[in-house]
């Protein structure tokens, strides 16, 4: 199966590392024109640095803004222009007890994990159904399933990203756009790491801790290790392709068995 993205544009946000970069690469490997999103210019362009030199000659655009504002969704949407795709993986995660979560916690993660995904669709939606054709895709969580007791706030919020990707594939039935959901598993990056050394002994080298992890706070995963970015972008670049023009409103799986369901 060739992938070709050819003369089509991807807007990712929070792209800048972790997920999101491995996502934005690999869409530019496929030939998309790749606008690459964070919060500030120096973070953008180090990353861009970084993007070129595994892909070089990709189409890459410095779109830097900070979309939890109107004003920064603007901001991205005029440095990308047409976007025929769209890949919401902006977000944050971290542990706390759930008696410990304020109501500010519980605004900051719905306005960053759900509230900056459906302004982006409110913004891109319009024009992709009126050219016919288009893709948006969520990056949730096997969190949005399977709430983590350390992060009750977090696998609320991606729950909620779910609801957000079936209600806006309905609003897109019969244009030609298809909007779906990717439920990431336990994914190695680098806020992942972070998050792992809070949880096992900072002492242990990174494979033990990694593997104490999944053993302590995983352990329903088959695959038994963290998944690599690149894993989880493979199938992202699948879902923005035409070979996924019949799965929309879905919520597909990159979670390596994580959830214990035999229903997608």
């Amino acid at each position: 199966m060739q992938i070709d993205l050819e003369g089509r544009t991807a807007l990712v946000t929070g792209s800048t590392q972790g997920i999101g970069a491995a996502i934005a690469t690999e869409l530019a490997r496929a030939g998309a024109r790749v606008a690459v999103n964070g919060r500030s210019r120096e973070s953008v362009d180090a990353a861009l640095e970084r993007m070129l030199a595994q892909q070089p000659g990709a189409d890459f655009v410095p779109a830097p803004g900070d979309i939890s504002t109107d004003a920064g969704a603007q901001q991205v949407l005029d440095a990308v222009g047409q976007a025929d795709i769209l890949i919401n993986n902006l977000g944050i995660f971290g542990s706390r007890p759930a008696l410990e979560i304020d109501d500010a916690e519980w605004r900051r993660y719905f306005e960053l994990n759900v509230l900056t995904a459906v302004r982006m669709i409110r913004s891109c939606l319009p024009a992709m159904t009126d050219r016919g054709w288009g893709r948006i895709l969520n990056i949730a969580s096997d969190s949005a399933v399977a709430i983590p007791a350390e992060m009750i706030q977090y696998g609320t919020s991606k729950t909620a990203l779910l609801a957000v990707s079936r209600g806006f594939a309905k609003a897109a039935a019969g244009t030609g756009v298809c909007v779906n959901s990717v439920i990431a598993g336990p994914t190695h990056t680098g806020g992942v790491r972070d998050f792992v050394y809070e949880l096992v002994d900072r002492d242990l080298p990174w494979g033990e801790a990694q593997r104490a992890f999944m053993r302590q706070y995983r352990p329903q995963s088959l695959l038994q290790r963290l998944i690599e970015p690149e894993e989880i972008a493979h199938m992202v670049v699948y879902l923005s392709s035409p070979f996924a023009s019949a799965t929309t409103g879905a919520a597909v799986r990159v979670d390596g068995g994580y959830i214990d369901s035999i229903v997608p």
